[in-house]
């Protein structure tokens, strides 16, 4: 079920794919949003920063929030993450863990599990062609974190479930590139298909490039370990 921070977000985008918040206009202010929205200011606070990772907001002290189109930052003002762990950290963390995942999943070849994927991939789709990049990056979510249960290995799923805000951050960034938002659910084809036929080395392999590929839309560097 959604949380009220995620739902808030959905309408906040729908507003502004509707035209209600044009591009470079300011939301109006937080108490009376959030009175309008009929939500606490937290649950508000929540749901601008999933739509500043996406592209769709942009904070700036003393002024506002303003709408951006979709215009990605530069990577010196992406929006900060849970915990302000910078987004490169995050990066860095997930090509340890991940690439492990997609490989321990691709040797089990769990048909529930590999079911699952399969449906997130397609509501992905759905959202995407739907422009909504809110339910595109909560699926894309749902993906990594399928994955890691995948595995088999209590200690991997755990610990990508306790990052998970972490990971939610690091996946909703790439988005803000309007010219390749299908460009997840393209590498998570590749992934899934190296997992249904339970080849761990070419799983591996494609979630390594499904990372680089994603923290390069972003302009992010790090070091591979």
């Amino acid at each position: 079920m959604p949380s009220v921070s995620n739902i808030a977000a959905q309408t906040l985008q729908r507003r502004i794919l509707d035209g209600d918040y044009a591009p470079g206009a300011a939301l109006p202010g937080q108490r009376e949003l959030a009175e309008n929205l009929g939500i606490s200011r937290a649950s508000l606070r929540e749901a601008i920063s999933m739509l500043e990772a996406l592209g769709l907001l942009r904070s700036f002290v003393g002024k506002g929030v303003f709408v951006t189109a979709g215009a990605p930052a530069d990577v010196a003002n992406l929006p900060s993450g849970p915990n302000a762990m910078p987004p490169d950290a995050i990066f860095q963390m997930r090509f340890v863990i991940e690439p492990a995942n997609a490989a321990l999943a691709a040797r089990r070849r769990d048909a529930e599990g590999i079911a699952a994927l399969r449906e997130c991939q397609s509501e992905m789709q759905r959202a995407l062609g739907a422009s909504d990049l809110v339910t595109a990056a909560d699926c894309d979510l749902r993906f990594h974190l399928a994955l890691a249960e995948l595995s088999g290995n209590p200690a991997l799923a755990a610990i990508t479930q306790h990052f998970q805000a972490q990971l939610a951050y690091s996946l909703r960034l790439p988005f803000a590139d309007s010219s390749h938002i299908w460009q997840p659910a393209d590498e998570h084809a590749a992934i899934l298909a190296a997992v249904a036929a339970g080849n761990a080395a070419s799983a591996r392999k494609a979630m390594q490039q499904h990372l680089l590929s994603a923290a390069g839309r972003v302009g992010i560097r790090f070091v591979q370990p």
